[in-house]
C-alpha cells in the first residue's frame, strides 16, 4: 500500500464531555469530606476530533451521541476540509467506525481508513490530545450547561497553537511511531 504524495493523514477519535466534572484534585480540612456541587442534571455531549499528523491541523464538532449519523457528519467534514485530496485516517475499531454503513460512505467519499488495534489509546493522537482537554477544561468544574463545556471544549482545541498541539498529542517525540511514520513520507508532501 502505497501513500499518494498529497495525501492527507488523520488521526482520529471521539470523546464523551459530562456535565458532572471528573473530580482530580479537591481540597478538604482533614478528616472532612470536600463538598462537591452539582446540579444533578448529569448530561453529556460528544466531541469528535482529529489531528493532521504533518501540520497539526484540526478539526472538532460536537455531536449529542456517538451513533452512526453523527460520525457520518464527521466524516463528510472532514472530506470537505481537505477537498481533493486522499484523505487517510488512523481510527480505532468503535462500532461506528466498523458499520457497514460508515465503510460504505468511508468508500463513497474516497476516504481509506487505517485501524489501529483495539485498547490503544497510547497509540492514537488525538486521544492524547482529549487527555490534555479534560484536564484543563472539565476536571474540577461544572458549567452552567453542557453546550457551554462543548464550546469551551471545542474552542480549546482549536486556539493551540500547531506547536503546542504536536507536544500535547506527543507528535514530536522522536519515539512517536505517527512521528516517524510522518517522516517516511516527509518527501512526498
Amino acid at each position: 500500500m502505497r501513500l499518494p504524495a498529497d495525501a492527507a493523514i488523520l488521526t482520529v477519535d471521539e470523546t464523551i464531555l459530562r456535565l458532572f466534572p471528573p473530580l482530580r484534585a479537591a481540597w478538604a480540612k482533614r478528616g472532612a469530606q470536600a463538598q462537591v456541587s452539582v446540579s444533578g442534571i448529569n448530561d453529556r455531549r460528544v466531541l469528535y476530533g482529529a489531528i493532521n499528523i504533518r501540520t497539526g491541523h484540526r478539526s472538532v464538532q460536537i455531536g449529542r451521541s456517538m451513533k452512526l449519523p453523527e460520525f457520518h457528519a464527521f466524516l463528510e467534514m472532514l472530506r470537505r476540509s481537505y477537498r481533493g485530496r486522499p484523505l487517510w485516517l488512523l481510527i480505532d475499531k468503535h462500532r461506528s467506525h466498523t458499520a457497514p454503513s460508515t465503510l460504505r460512505l468511508a468508500a463513497r467519499l474516497g476516504v481509506r481508513l487505517l485501524w489501529l488495534p483495539k485498547q490503544s489509546p497510547e497509540l492514537n493522537a488525538m486521544d492524547q490530545l482529549w487527555r490534555h482537554l479534560k484536564q484543563h477544561i472539565a476536571a474540577n468544574r461544572q458549567y452552567p450547561t453542557i453546550n457551554d463545556e462543548a464550546q469551551a471544549a471545542r474552542a480549546w482545541v482549536l486556539a493551540l497553537t500547531t506547536a503546542t498541539v504536536l507536544r500535547l498529542a506527543g507528535l514530536k517525540s522522536k519515539n512517536n511511531w505517527l512521528r516517524r511514520l510522518s517522516q517516511n513520507f516527509r518527501g512526498h508532501t
